[in-house]
C-alpha cells in the first residue's frame, strides 16, 4: 500500500488519526466529565452483552479506587476483556487485515505511536505510586493483591494513544473513547463499576517526563499526589529542602541519584563556585573545574567564554558539563563535539 492507500484506508475503517485532541484528553487536567463517562461505560457493556452496572461509584484517584475495590465484596468479576480488550482485539485484526504489515505501521507512527511513550511511563508511575502507598515496602502478598488489582483497570484518558488508532465514536471501541475523553482510570466489574477522577495538575518537562521543584509533579482531587524532579522520582520533603540546600548539604546526602537532583537544582556552576573549587586545568579554550563526590563520580566541568559578544560588549558564560575522566579544558570541548582534543581546531569552525 502506498501512503496514500493507507490514509485513505484509515478514512474508510473510520479511526481517528489526529494527534490533537488524543493528546489533550491523554494530559487533561480538572473535573471528570462524570454525565459522559457514566454514559461510555453502561454502553461499553451493552455493546459487549452484558448487563449494564447496578450502580457506578466514582472516587477521587486511581489509590483510592483500589482503596475502595478491596472493600467491595459483591462487585462481582471483572468484566475487562469483554468491554475493553476483546473490541480492541477485533478492531486490531482488522486495520491488520485493511492495511498490512507496512500500511499499519505507516497508521500507528501517525496516530498513537507519538503519544505511547511518555503516556505509558506515567501509567507505570502511577501503578508504582499507588503500590507504594498502599502496599509500603511489603513486597509480598498484599503489594500483589493491589498490583493485580492495578491490571483490572482501564485507563481511561490514558488509553487516548491506543485508542488513537481504532477508535471511532460509532465504532466497537466508541463507548470506551467517550469515557477516554471524560474521565481517569475506571474499573468494570459485574455489578459495579468504579471510576476515577483525572487529575488536577500535572508538570512534566520538554522531554515530557514529570518534573516540578515546588509542589507534586501529579496531583489528585483526593490529596494523592507523585512528586518527581526531571522525571526520577523523590519524596515530597526532598523537594521542600531544595529551596534551603547548602554544599555541604549536598555533600551529606548518603543517595547518590538524590545528591544528583540537589546538584542540578543548586546548579553545577554555583556549586562549584560556592564549595571552592580550584581550577585543575586552563588553556585557550577555557577552564577546567572538578570536584570529588563521596561514592559518586566527580563533578567535572568547563568553563568557557562565548566567543560572540552580547549586545552590551560582555561576553556569557558558559559550563559545559564532561566525564570525569577528562582532563584538560580542551579535551572537555572537543569531547562535546564528539571530537579527540588532537582533531578540534576552533579556527576551522564555521
Amino acid at each position: 500500500m502506498s501512503v496514500t492507500d493507507v490514509e485513505a484506508a484509515v478514512v474508510e475503517s473510520g479511526s481517528s488519526g489526529e494527534p490533537g485532541p488524543w493528546r489533550a484528553w491523554a494530559c487533561a487536567t480538572g473535573p471528570a466529565d462524570r454525565t459522559a463517562a457514566e454514559e461510555g461505560v453502561r454502553r461499553a457493556y451493552r455493546l459487549a452483552g452484558l448487563a449494564e452496572p447496578e450502580r457506578v461509584v466514582w472516587v477521587g484517584s486511581p489509590s483510592a479506587a483500589i482503596t475502595l475495590i478491596r472493600e467491595l465484596a459483591d462487585r462481582g468479576p471483572s468484566v475487562r476483556d469483554a468491554v475493553r480488550s476483546a473490541p480492541w482485539a477485533g478492531e486490531r485484526r482488522r486495520l491488520h487485515a485493511e492495511l498490512g504489515a507496512a500500511g499499519w505501521s505507516a497508521h500507528w507512527s501517525a496516530t498513537g505511536g507519538g503519544l505511547w511513550e511518555s503516556v505509558q511511563a506515567l501509567v507505570d508511575r502511577i501503578r508504582t505510586g499507588v503500590i507504594e502507598e498502599l502496599a509500603g515496602r511489603d513486597t509480598g502478598k498484599e503489594a500483589a493483591e493491589v498490583r493485580l488489582l492495578l491490571l483490572d483497570a482501564v485507563l481511561g484518558q490514558h488509553d487516548a494513544p491506543w485508542l488513537a488508532a481504532f477508535a471511532a465514536d460509532d465504532g466497537p471501541l466508541g463507548a470506551v473513547t467517550q469515557v477516554c475523553r471524560s474521565a481517569g482510570w475506571w474499573w468494570p466489574y459485574a455489578r459495579v463499576a468504579v471510576l476515577s477522577e483525572r487529575p488536577v495538575e500535572q508538570h512534566r518537562d520538554e522531554a515530557g517526563r514529570l518534573d516540578n521543584g515546588d509542589g507534586p509533579a501529579l496531583a489528585y482531587p483526593d490529596g494523592f499526589a507523585l512528586h518527581a524532579w526531571r522525571g526520577m522520582p523523590v519524596p515530597a520533603a526532598f523537594l521542600a529542602e531544595l529551596r534551603t540546600l547548602t554544599p555541604e548539604r549536598i555533600r551529606s546526602e548518603e543517595n547518590a541519584e538524590l545528591r544528583r537532583v540537589m546538584l542540578e537544582y543548586y546548579g553545577y556552576d554555583r556549586y562549584l563556585a560556592d564549595s571552592g573549587a580550584r581550577p585543575v586545568h586552563q588553556d585557550e579554550t577555557g577552564t577546567l573545574w572538578r570536584i570529588d563526590l563521596v561514592e559518586d563520580e566527580p563533578v567535572v566541568m568547563v568553563e568557557v567564554l562565548n566567543s560572540t559578544p552580547e549586545p552590551d560588549g560582555t561576553r556569557r558564560t558558559y559550563w559545559l558539563r564532561v566525564p570525569p575522566s577528562t582532563r584538560t579544558a580542551k579535551a572537555g570541548v572537543a569531547w562535546t563535539f564528539g571530537l579527540s582534543a588532537e582533531a578540534y581546531a576552533p579556527e576551522q569552525e564555521t
